[in-house]
């Protein structure tokens, strides 16, 4: 958690460059969904029924693509750049689905860094178990602004 720790902030649009790639993985967990579908108040039931997701072709309930759609931004946010930046245009497409409890691995690239516009542009792979392609996209980011007088200090949060 990140209420009351001071964080510095991201890499600025000077320090990224054309071709860096971030991997991660992510677990999908009971407490992810549970949190989504509260905050969101989504009961479909391809999410959550098991008898009723069993009789579609999915076979059993899938993560809501928001959350992972979520995944994404916050590794932006958290990893590449990092703290301070922002997604201004994002485009993904959901190629297969993604099970509850199964772990998903993000593949990030910085294809173009514009540092007349501060914006990069990246792409976007998720796979899943099997190693299949689960979704794909491209990412269009506003790294963190270069501010007076912080010269590398930690914020303060809230």
């Amino acid at each position: 958690m990140v209420l009351g720790r001071k964080r510095k902030l991201g890499r600025k649009i000077d320090e990224i460059t054309k071709g860096e790639k971030l991997t991660l993985t992510e677990k999908i967990e009971d407490k992810d969904l549970l949190l989504y579908l509260g905050l969101t108040d989504d009961a479909n039931p391809l999410y959550i029924q098991h008898d009723y997701a069993s009789r579609t072709s999915f076979k059993r309930p899938i993560v809501p693509t928001i959350m992972l759609t979520g995944m994404v931004s916050s590794a932006i946010s958290k990893y590449l750049p990092g703290p301070g930046s922002h997604i201004l245009r994002q485009d993904i497409e959901f190629i297969k689905p993604v099970y509850h409890y199964e772990n998903i691995q993000f593949l990030f690239e910085v294809l173009e860094v514009n540092e007349n516009t501060n914006t990069i542009h990246m792409r976007v792979e998720g796979t899943n178990e099997g190693n299949e392609l689960a979704l794909q996209g491209r990412l269009e980011v506003c790294p963190p602004e270069h501010l007076e007088g912080l010269d590398g200090k930690a914020l303060e949060n809230f």
